[in-house]
């Protein structure tokens, strides 16, 4: 596999930064406001008339899914993890236990989502690469394996973006479906799902590879 380098200037890890916490914090507070309420009406996803606890679960996942969205992007602060490492540390657990919760959670809310076998399907892989990228970084780190543990930790959040992409995707493709009537919801909706998979998951790929095509310099990870 090829060598991995991470963008050294200062300027384009905060734009990097800014870019995906800005919105990651936008969509976690609007998102989770809904369901700190307690009120179904309200849960921002259609619910399943016939599963009593399926709102349980929507606010047993969108609860700490909301907080690890607002708490990953602190973890790429490089100052941050310099100055305070305890912090760094202290964070880095809560954000593992969040995302432990909401990947299980994340599979109880999709087994009985309305949405169709093929959305739950999407949203199943999503949460084994969830829990896949997050128990390689753990292992990365126990290992004194700091670069690769980043590695790791930048996939995993990537998969937590997608949350923030999927939305992005679905308000264009119900725009789209304005226009064009034979569009229904659900084709839309299904798209979407698996577009911002698949769109968070290679852009963090093109952030990790690209640079070390390029020829940038930076600290190596070898991939394996």
């Amino acid at each position: 596999m090829p060598a991995v380098r991470f963008p050294t200037t200062r300027r384009a890890r905060w734009a990097a930064w800014t870019a995906f916490a800005v919105p990651a914090a936008g969509f976690a507070l609007y998102s989770v406001s809904a369901y700190l309420t307690g009120d179904p009406s309200l849960s921002r996803i259609p619910l399943n008339p016939d599963v009593v606890l399926h709102h349980l679960y929507l606010v047993s996942h969108a609860v700490p899914a909301s907080l690890l969205l607002l708490l990953g992007p602190l973890q790429f602060v490089p100052a941050l993890r310099a100055r305070h490492p305890r912090l760094h540390r202290v964070v880095g657990r809560v954000y593992v236990v969040n995302v432990v919760i909401a990947a299980v959670t994340a599979v109880l809310s999709a087994t009985f989502s309305v949405s169709g076998f093929p959305a739950q399907v999407a949203f199943y892989l999503l949460a084994a690469a969830w829990l896949y990228s997050l128990a390689r970084a753990y292992l990365a780190i126990r290992r004194g394996q700091v670069p690769l543990h980043r590695v790791w930790m930048i996939r995993n959040y990537a998969l937590s973006f997608a949350a923030v992409v999927l939305r992005v995707l679905l308000l264009t493709g119900l725009a789209v479906r304005s226009r064009y009537e034979w569009l229904s919801f659900d084709d839309v909706y299904t798209t979407s799902v698996w577009a911002s998979i698949l769109v968070s998951a290679g852009v963090a790929e093109w952030f990790l590879v690209r640079p070390a095509v390029r020829g940038r310099r930076g600290p190596e990870v070898h991939m394996g």
